[in-house]
């Protein structure tokens, strides 16, 4: 059987099952068929009623992490363009007025801090609320089914977990829909139009897939099969490789010495990593045009590898070597992109806010609890992180 994404198999049928309908649909730049057709061109006999954008902007404009978009950059149609990444994550009535289907069709990268998921999440939730059936295209977990960390805790969702999902979660965007519909939407009509072909152990770069970077800083499959544990860096001062060519991959701060580092973490042993250690000097974001030292994370078995695993060692690591370093006094900005921390001459946690929380830690939101942050304070080992992981 030849290898098909949902959004394949419904232009195969000459979306037939849109006909008469008034379609809401959800999609960015990565929102692409099997020859990189954009879903809005293939629509082009379809009645589209409204478009969604999520995270990053409709096609992809916003370059860094809690940078709102309003619309910016979305080509000019008939039909109007709203943000789900702004003053509205959640699409509004007013949105959907007139709507009759809303179509989804976003891609995923495999962790739950990356929000598209959750944005289909909150278009489920409203499409419930108004009655509006919902159609999901499937579309392949680029990093496989494996998975890797703790769920969240209660108290501790937010827009990089509404739910309680592994971080590492295994899913297809697909299952995850029908996941939150069972859990949390159940009187949502959801469809998921799903794939045909597709082997669930292979990453999307081993199989016919368009790879679109689905947001400014995932550029490459490799990209994705460290985002689990890479993402978690963003809840520090360290650089997490923004303003380089290997984002998440590269890890550093001009407080850092990235040769004791790299020995450090290398007599660990973890499996399927290596850590080299390097300079280098971020274009933009935390420690911009300052030269950093630190590690790349170099996947040398992704199948033994452990992304969550390899990145909380690196930053309990550097919380030994460093100390860590009060900015509790720090005040920023809704929305910063970067702060004061990244001038201690230390490791320190990122202050809120973060993702649109105020009152809790950055590392608490993305990690599910207050669990990591705290065994990192006191010293953590590896078999404390290890336990971690498991709950």
């Amino acid at each position: 059987m030849s290898f098909a994404i949902g959004l394949d198999r419904l232009a195969s049928q000459k979306f037939e099952r849109l006909r008469g309908k008034r379609v809401g649909v959800v999609c960015n730049q990565a929102s692409v068929d099997s020859s990189y057709r954009h879903i809005l061109d293939l629509l082009s006999d379809v009645e589209i009623g409204a478009v969604f954008g999520p995270q990053h902007g409709l096609f992809g404009t916003t370059q860094d992490n809690m940078i709102e978009w309003n619309g910016e950059g979305a080509p000019p149609r008939s039909y109007p363009t709203f943000s789900l990444y702004g003053e509205h994550r959640e699409p509004t009535d007013e949105m959907l007025n007139g709507i009759d289907l809303l179509l989804i069709d976003l891609p995923d990268v495999g962790s739950r801090y990356y929000t598209f998921i959750w944005t289909m999440s909150l278009c489920i939730k409203s499409a419930e609320r108004l009655g509006i059936p919902v159609m999901v295209l499937e579309r392949p977990n680029p990093i496989g089914s494996a998975v890797e960390g703790p769920g969240i805790a209660a108290g501790f969702e937010s827009f990089v977990g509404l739910h309680d999902v592994p971080i590492r979660h295994g899913m297809t965007i697909g299952e995850v829909a029908r996941q939150v519909v069972d859990r949390y939407y159940t009187r949502a009509h959801l469809e998921v139009v799903e794939m045909e072909g597709w082997d669930r152990m292979l990453y999307t770069d081993q199989i016919p897939y368009a790879w679109v970077m689905p947001s400014p800083n995932m550029p490459t499959v490799d990209t994705a099969v460290v985002y689990p544990g890479g993402c978690l860096l963003e809840a520090t001062n360290l650089s997490e490789g923004r303003g380089t060519t290997r984002p998440f991959e590269i890890v550093g701060a001009p407080f850092v010495d990235g040769w004791r580092l790299a020995e450090a973490l290398n007599s660990l042993v973890l499996e399927g990593v290596y850590f080299r250690a390097l300079q280098f000097e971020p274009t933009f974001n935390k420690h911009r045009e300052k030269i950093c030292e630190g590690v790349q994370v170099h996947v040398l078995d992704r199948a033994s590898f452990r992304p969550v695993l390899a990145y909380a060692c690196l930053i309990n690591e550097v919380a030994k070597q460093t100390g860590i370093h009060d900015s509790s006094h720090v005040k920023l900005d809704r929305f910063q992109a970067t702060s004061d921390e990244t001038q201690l001459p230390g490791f320190a946690w990122k202050q809120p806010p973060y993702e649109y929380v105020y009152d809790r830690m950055p590392i608490d939101i993305l990690s599910g609890s207050e669990k990591f942050r705290k065994l990192v304070e006191n010293g953590g080992s590896l078999n404390l992180i290890k336990q971690w992981l498991i709950g």
